[in-house]
């Protein structure tokens, strides 16, 4: 007889609780490759204001501009008259939710070939992926993989 916690069995979701998360920023942008730039800067001051965030602003940034880019030009399709959404919330326990949307079709995130072994170190593919990886606490794909989170403690 299989237990609550078995594999088959999706987790409850223990990450943030809705009602004690803080909003800092919600941003919409259009799907250009030269609206990227102008978000993360507004993005990452109101970032920096956050408690808990020093020496964490370059990781924090560097993985908020991939995910950007990659919503911008993999799930928009560089389409200026669509929009990617990008919100940051926190939580004094948890850290710092950050969230991008796209209007994209999405896609498998285990589909993506890992960077870093044989032919693949040489590819342009899945380089974004594999630093938000590094660079961020936890990472997960939802919605088809059209919706990234990335939490930062």
């Amino acid at each position: 007889m299989a237990g609550t916690d078995s594999p088959e069995q999706p987790l409850p979701e223990k990450d943030f609780d809705p009602d004690q998360l803080n909003l800092r920023i919600r941003v919409t942008l259009a799907a250009d490759r030269n609206a990227v730039e102008p978000v993360v800067e507004e993005v990452m001051t109101v970032v920096r204001q956050m408690d808990g965030v020093v020496g964490k602003e370059d990781a924090i940034e560097l993985a908020l501009q991939e995910a950007l880019a990659n919503a911008v030009i993999h799930g928009a399709k560089e389409d200026s008259s669509k929009t990617v959404e990008c919100l940051v919330s926190s939580d004094e326990e948890r850290g710092i939710l950050i969230i991008v949307r796209d209007p994209g079709t999405g896609f498998s995130p285990n589909s993506i070939p890992g960077c870093t072994v044989g032919e693949n170190l040489y590819s342009n593919h899945g380089r974004g992926i594999f630093l938000i990886n590094q660079l961020m606490d936890k990472v997960e794909f939802r919605k088809n993989g059209t919706e990234i989170r990335m939490v930062k403690k």
